[in-house]
């Protein structure tokens, strides 16, 4: 069926066909309106009328020449709407596929199997603890393979990589851009949102996503999600013709210019927020966004200075002059909880996206505001393990590390009376990495060393007396469940002296299985160290004060470039909740002849830290080598790149003795410091060893992993490992 251009496009387009033409009517018509009998009487009269009349014609010519660009730019904005119309009816590529005369959305599905992509900024340690709800109630919903994009910056991709990696949730992939990269693009335009540059990172999508990218839903970190983000993919695809931003009226009052001391860009009414956007890669591509916003921008921004509310002035801005670029959604699509906003109407069931925009976030006045933070407290303490699902219908092969388990979990008899503790060696736990604010900056010194350890909730309250004690970089794994996340950024943000300190580095490991993981939680910590050498430790444990000066003199001393050295600290232990800690080795010798102090677990376990020889140590006063005896396990101090800890061991048991005994097979010398110490603080007993001393299953099972780590180490080192062979 041809199609027709409208009317007013139709009188456009004669209008600028005629008017040449009747220009050069015009021209020749009065090119002699000057009397040639005037020439005769006055020259400079005759020059003079010919010099107006023809200067006239050119104002005339140069009015003409604007109705001109005028008429023109309508009419490629008509060509531009019928190429649109065109585009719906299947006539050009630009849109996708529709068959049959009826309702395109009521052909509208999104397959079961139809990847969603999602695009996410996401910059700056913070950020990606907001981001982490916003992808729960996504995966929690969600019905179909989802691809996550991110932009971000260098810690946010390691932060956010390790975090999906280790999370392994089925059919989810993600891809990382570099912020770095974008920045160029915008860091021209002067923003006072408190994003800063970063703000300003959507406008770049068009290019810093791939190419064969067509489509994409925009979302930021502080929404979420009550509904199927299909739901939301499947209006993406039903913008049709010219429609290539699907956006939600802005509720607030900013752009309607009512507010005190606001200067807002231009848009058209309220404008739009773009919290949740839909984005047609391709048609704004062909559309050349990117200079369609540049060209914008550098209009609009001599009048403002500055944008204030960052990429979405300046989005709005570009739809006030092109209207036809943007699909309107319902309010339930951006549920925009804001100062001086207009509600939108509605049962809560109907809402499907809440987005916390607001200055005051969850603190925000508003009166269904119980509801939208139930819903959002729901997600921050959901167990992220349950979102692990497989999509069943979806025949894809999924991760490399869930495909190693389930090959690993084969290989694992079920019958097995210890098989509780096989499994434990293979979970992978979701791991969040630098959970609260790090100085990404710090550069360690030759000799710097960080403090390793490792706890559970129920310690969490010696990380203040640790960190009075000792003033280095500190890296800790906390073992935790979703559901405690809040008590511990409470405890935290509530601490004085942790918020002072931005040389811990907090990794979070989330609870899964039955035991604590006890040298997977070590191994986290050890790898996130910066510094070129480590002291591991354990939570329960106060080093004396001035102990990190004190390493990094002696580990100048200690040639522990050329040879394998472990530093060992000696450990003491009180079973006082309240003491005086020791200022000095004087004062702990004193406190030990008094009773007050004892060597540590010298009543249990003397066969853990016998070799140290702690009567030496009381008069030593040079650094002393010992030599490695059967369940030794000191706290040693030693470079950065050691054997990591063999995660086959959780829970309580001979998980220091197998590392200890690895560094013994590999040469390291154990040198005594004379002038180090370190105090064990009594506490419950932990969950795990009273297991271990009341099941005799439990200590079965840790005698046959036991000599199994004895016979793999044998295999590993050969015949200088075929002592640890021989002991009971």
């Amino acid at each position: 069926m041809m199609l027709r251009l409208k009317n007013h496009s139709v009188v456009a387009l004669l209008v600028l066909t005629s008017i040449p033409p009747l220009i050069l009517v015009y021209l020749t018509i009065t090119a002699n309106d000057c009397p040639v009998e005037l020439l005769g009487r006055s020259e400079n009269r005759t020059l003079q009328r010919i010099h107006d009349g023809y200067m006239q014609k050119i104002r005339q010519i140069q009015h003409q020449e604007k109705q001109i660009q005028k008429l023109r730019r309508k009419l490629s904005l008509a060509e531009m709407q019928l190429q649109g119309y065109q585009n719906g009816n299947n006539i050009s590529g630009f849109g996708d596929n529709r068959t049959n005369g009826r309702c395109a959305n009521n052909q509208l599905h999104v397959p079961k199997c139809q990847v969603i992509d999602i695009a996410i900024v996401c910059t700056g340690i913070n950020a990606t603890r907001d981001v982490v709800t916003v992808i729960k109630s996504i995966l929690f919903y969600r019905k179909n393979p989802l691809h996550f994009h991110f932009i971000a910056d260098v810690i946010s991709q390691k932060i956010l990589h390790h975090l999906f990696t280790s999370w392994n949730v089925a059919e989810v992939e993600t891809s990382f851009y570099s912020s770095e990269k974008a920045k160029p693009r915008v860091s021209w335009i002067p923003n006072i949102h408190y994003s800063g540059v970063y703000g300003l990172m959507k406008l770049t999508l068009t290019e810093i996503l791939p190419q064969y990218l067509d489509k994409v839903i925009v979302v930021d970190i502080d929404v979420t999600f009550a509904t199927d983000v299909a739901e939301l993919w499947k209006i993406l695809n039903s913008l049709q013709g010219l429609k290539m931003i699907g956006l939600v009226e802005n509720l607030s009052d900013w752009y309607l210019g009512l507010l005190p001391n606001v200067s807002p860009w231009p848009a058209d009414g309220r404008g739009f927020n773009t919290g949740v956007m839909l984005m047609n890669l391709k048609k704004l591509r062909e559309l050349n966004w990117m200079d369609t916003w540049r060209t914008v921008t550098e209009k609009v921004l001599p009048q403002h200075e500055h944008t204030q509310l960052a990429d979405q002035d300046i989005i709005n801005a570009v739809i006030k002059q092109h209207p036809f670029l943007v699909s309107r959604l319902s309010c339930k699509w951006n549920v925009q909880l804001s100062d001086n906003r207009k509600e939108c109407s509605g049962d809560l069931s109907s809402y499907k996206i809440i987005h916390w925009n607001s200055p005051k976030k969850y603190n925000v006045k508003h009166q269904r505001i119980g509801y939208f933070r139930n819903l959002h407290q729901m997600f921050l303490e959901y167990d992220g393990n349950l979102l692990k699902r497989e999509i069943s219908w979806c025949n894809t092969t999924g991760s490399q590390s869930s495909q190693n388990n389930k090959i690993n979990l084969t290989e694992i008899n079920t019958d097995d009376e210890c098989y509780d503790f096989r499994i434990e060696r293979i979970l992978e736990h979701r791991t969040h990495l630098y959970y609260l604010d790090y100085d990404l900056d710090y550069r360690p010194e030759e000799f710097d060393v960080s403090l390793v350890v490792q706890l559970s909730m129920d310690r969490l309250q010696m990380l203040e007396t640790i960190s009075k004690h000792w003033e280095g970089p500190i890296s800790l794994a906390l073992y935790i469940a979703d559901a405690e996340i809040q008590q511990f950024l409470r405890f935290a943000h509530g601490s004085d002296i942790l918020m002072k300190r931005r040389n811990i580095g907090y990794h979070l490991v989330f609870r899964d299985g039955q035991y604590f993981p006890v040298n997977y939680l070590r191994n986290v910590a050890l790898r996130q160290v910066v510094t070129p050498y480590v002291f591991l430790s354990d939570v329960d444990f106060l080093p004396m004060h001035g102990l990190y000066d004190y390493l990094k003199k002696a580990l100048s001393m200690m040639d522990m470039q050329s040879k394998s050295k472990a530093l060992i600290v000696p450990a003491f232990e009180t079973q006082r909740y309240r003491t005086d800690f020791p200022e000095s080795k004087a004062d702990l010798l004193n406190k030990l002849d008094l009773g007050d102090l004892f060597t540590f677990r010298f009543h249990v376990w003397p066969r853990g830290h016998a070799p140290t020889d702690y009567t030496k140590w009381r008069t030593a006063t040079t650094p002393y080598t010992v030599q490695w005896d059967f369940d030794f396990e000191p706290y040693v101090v030693v470079k950065r790149d050691i054997p990591e800890f063999d995660q086959r061991f959780v829970g309580f048991g001979w998980n220091k003795v197998s590392h200890t005994m690895e560094l013994d097979v590999l040469g390291y010398e154990f040198v005594v410091l004379p002038n180090a110490f370190m105090i064990h603080m009594p506490h419950a007993p932990s969950f795990d060893i009273a297991k271990f001393r009341s099941s005799s299953l439990y200590r079965r099972c840790l005698k046959v992993l036991k000599y199994e780590y004895q016979r793999d180490l044998s295999r590993k080192y050969g015949i200088k490992a075929l002592k640890y062979l021989s002991d009971d």
